[in-house]
């Protein structure tokens, strides 16, 4: 399904305790499949409990590289206001921070 030159990085972050994405995972999670020959993110999910906001996460993700993390976090400020936005920025920043020990 995924290419010999991919890779795949969690990243993971808390959200407020009433979040739903809380009650039902205790944390929040990002996945990404990333190529590691152009570092960009092939395919992403989140943890939610909407389908909508799977998909458009991986809308603002799915294309990007994974190396320009600041403009990811831009475009999650300017674009996905759900009550997990921090949680995704900062699972977005750990799921990078894994991805450069493994590079």
């Amino acid at each position: 399904m995924f290419q010999q030159g991919t890779v795949y990085v969690i990243g993971d972050s808390k959200t407020s305790s009433n979040n739903p994405i809380m009650q039902q995972y205790k944390a929040f999670f990002v996945g990404l499949v990333i190529d590691r020959e152009t570092d960009k993110i092939i395919e992403a999910d989140c943890s939610t409990t909407i389908d909508l906001t799977s998909r458009f996460v991986q809308s603002i993700l799915v294309g990007k590289s994974i190396l320009d993390v600041e403009q990811l976090i831009w475009e999650i400020e300017q674009r996905y206001f759900g009550s997990s936005q921090k949680a995704l920025m900062v699972a977005c920043k750990n799921a990078y921070i894994k991805y450069l020990q493994i590079k």
